[in-house]
């Protein structure tokens, strides 16, 4: 059924031209004759449900997940509805598609597979008129943004404007996931340059050729572009997404005030990691603080991940020295300790008190020999770093390891689910970052937890546009974490970490009222109450069903 009339002012080829509207031979025929589509569509009218089914075939018959993920991008460029329809259907198959593993091929090949406009490519070379670019009535209605420069994508690098297949992908997720009206989104790049020469010299390359913009022309081109977005959009919700460590945790520092804005990488792995750790550590029967974690990798990831797990600590009574002694962060030098030089500011709180060798500290194998940790999570992009040795070693000092490689692409994973499962003979818990298949293990079928931010972002960005929070608190973050654990337990059949993939709307949900009550506690946003919160979130939601149309 459709789910309302629609009054329209385009028609023919122009309305068969514009995704959002689009039906293709869903169209009526009482619809072509209003809007002269006949003779440029086929005879024939389908139902959503019969173009669905079409869809979603196309999609599987293609011969590799680029394929698939071309295909999908093709019908979203055509017909969005039909597009969310397929997701909301077929969301655990269509997921690694629009985002990891696949969407990491698809940025690599970006440029060799771009057909159709989709979203804002910003250039160094527009500095001065980014205002001018965004002020078209045709966005109007934006109320969430998600950024790139482009240049820590994955585990990949330095992708430049080929980077603009995340933000695409991950604006997808939040209607996927959390019902968010397409209309309201728009994912941008900043088009600073590239280091990366490969691209540079690839003449099919769509970005600018010259190398990275840094230091003081950087920083001033980012200003220009919150100044001109906040003017635009005074209630805007801004995504970052994927910028290099140097440049991560120092722009989310500067503008998480100036607007309501999270850095996904920072922010959003560190919550669906801390609630993946919540749920992992009930399951043991255990509570938060008899842990020792060790992190591998110092970035910005990693260090979103010990701080947001910090916060829990100190949450749960612990001192912040109790606290912090729990934490081993190794990053290039090996284990972080105080004596060394240039430690980011992420870094220094968790650095431990003990003298490096030469500016080297201990290696992983030392430290899970000597710590005895109970939670080992991999953000390093490093392949095969947690080998059996480690892992063995991990296992023989404790019952059920939780142990979270969690690099993207698959490529880049620290050690495969199969591995740790037979290096553990089926003891540990085990969650990824990308998508895994279940491993077979002494009569036991074990499903693979995917630590997805898509846990996390859409429910957060839902929450933050109904309560009109002025901004982004790791407290929010927190309960969003919380709220996702609690909603794990609810499913205890399902022996895992976090929600079945099928949940995603209902996890979603419970995230946005949890972001949204706690932003109210911290007094972030206007007061509300609760069918003021309820009908905020009905304004925002959005299904893929197609609407009647009639001439305006």
């Amino acid at each position: 059924m459709p789910q309302s009339s629609r009054r329209l002012s385009v028609s023919g080829q122009a309305l068969l031209d514009t995704p959002l509207l689009n039906k293709g031979t869903a169209f009526s025929n009482e619809e072509r004759s209003l809007f002269h589509l006949h003779g440029r569509l086929p005879v024939a009218v389908h139902t959503l449900d019969e173009q669905v089914a079409q869809a979603y075939s196309n999609v599987m018959a293609q011969p590799d997940t680029l394929s698939r993920h071309v295909t999908l991008r093709t019908i979203q460029d055509s017909n969005e509805t039909l597009f969310y329809a397929l997701l909301d259907r077929h969301l655990r198959e269509m997921m690694p598609l629009v985002y990891t593993p696949g969407v990491g091929q698809a940025c690599q090949e970006f440029s060799k597979i771009w057909q159709r406009p989709r979203g804002l490519f910003l250039s160094a070379e527009h500095k001065g008129h980014i205002a001018d670019l965004i002020a078209s009535s045709e966005y109007d209605n934006i109320r969430l943004i998600i950024v790139t420069d482009g240049e820590r994508i994955l585990g990949l690098g330095d992708l430049g404007a080929n980077g603009m297949g995340i933000p695409i992908g991950k604006i997808s997720l939040y209607t996927a996931c959390a019902g968010l009206n397409p209309e309201l989104l728009l994912p941008v790049t900043l088009d600073v340059g590239t280091n990366n020469t490969a691209l540079r010299d690839d003449p099919s390359y769509i970005g600018s050729r010259s190398p990275r913009l840094r230091g003081e022309a950087y920083a001033q081109f980012v200003e220009e572009f919150v100044t001109a977005i906040k003017k635009r959009w005074p209630s805007i919700l801004l995504h970052w997404e994927d910028f290099a460590g140097p440049n991560a945790a120092p722009l989310l520092q500067r503008y998480r005030e100036a607007l309501p804005s999270f850095n996904d990488d920072i922010q959003g792995t560190a919550a669906i990691t801390t609630a993946a750790i919540l749920s992992g550590v009930k399951a043991n029967k255990q509570t938060l603080a008899q842990q020792r974690i060790v992190i591998v990798g110092g970035g910005s990831a990693g260090c979103g991940i010990a701080n947001q797990l910090f916060q829990a600590l100190l949450a749960d009574g612990l001192k912040e020295e109790e606290a912090r002694a729990l934490f081993f962060i190794l990053d290039r030098p090996g284990l972080l300790t105080q004596d060394m030089p240039n430690l980011t500011q992420g870094q220094k709180p968790f650095a431990r008190h003990e003298p490096s060798s030469n500016g080297q500290g201990r290696d992983l194998a030392s430290v899970i020999s000597d710590e005895k940790p109970t939670i080992l999570i991999g953000v390093s992009g490093q392949a095969d770093i947690f080998s059996e040795e480690i892992i063995r070693t991990m296992a023989a000092h404790c019952d059920r390891p939780l142990i979270f490689p969690l690099s993207n692409p698959t490529s880049h994973v620290e050690a495969t689910p199969e591995d740790i499962l037979h290096w553990t003979d089926g003891r540990a818990l085990v969650s990824t970052g990308s998508p895994f298949a279940p491993v077979h293990i002494n009569g036991r079928t074990i499903p693979i937890d995917q630590t997805n931010n898509a846990y996390i972002f859409p429910g957060l960005g839902l929450g933050a546009l109904a309560c009109h929070t002025q901004q982004i608190s790791d407290r929010m973050l927190m309960k969003a974490a919380q709220a996702i654990a609690e909603h794990s337990a609810d499913h205890p059949e399902q022996a895992s970490l976090l929600p079945p993939l099928e949940e995603m709307k209902n996890v979603a949900l419970a995230v946005a009222r949890a972001v949204a009550y706690q932003a109210r506690e911290e007094k972030l946003c206007p007061d509300f109450d609760d069918a003021t919160l309820n009908q905020r979130l009905a304004e925002l939601s959005w299904a893929p069903l197609y609407s009647s149309y009639v001439p305006a």
